[in-house]
């Protein structure tokens, strides 16, 4: 009875833990864009390896030149759209550090499709930095 009991609380705990994640933690990410600067390098991935219109879930990693991933601290995302005669469209992505260091989780949407300018800046004990780079949203 015991041992059921347990059993039952694991697979819950794991059917709980999937349900509120914003990915499938099982999936093989792929590499939507990877962006090198003079002391990181920062990939956005995704089970899809793009991002489409409507909520996209992803996954930020950071890492120095060498490879090692590093805790960038505070992170935040923002993708950008210029629109002829206005004011570019801007949305904002919500993130959260993982369990892996220098993984972090996020999640944005998009009204519709385009190029977006997307800035991820970080500020953290390995250090301060920002990145930007071209991401098509189909």
């Amino acid at each position: 009875m015991k041992r059921r009991l347990i059993t039952a609380v694991v697979l819950l705990a794991g059917l709980l833990g999937s349900a509120l994640s914003p990915m499938a933690w099982g999936a093989e990410l792929k590499t939507v864009q990877m962006q090198k600067t003079k002391d990181a390098v920062v990939a956005l991935k995704t089970e899809s390896g793009q991002l489409a219109k409507g909520k996209n879930s992803f996954v930020l990693e950071f890492m120095s030149p060498s490879g090692q991933s590093f805790d960038a601290g505070k992170v935040a995302l923002s993708a950008s759209m210029a629109m002829p005669g206005m004011a570019p469209m801007v949305e904002g992505a919500n993130l959260s550090p993982d369990k892996a260091p220098g993984h972090y989780v996020g999640t944005i949407s998009f009204a519709d499709s385009g190029t977006r300018q997307v800035t991820v800046t970080w500020d953290g004990p390995a250090g301060k930095g920002s990145t930007r780079f071209s991401v098509p949203v189909r």
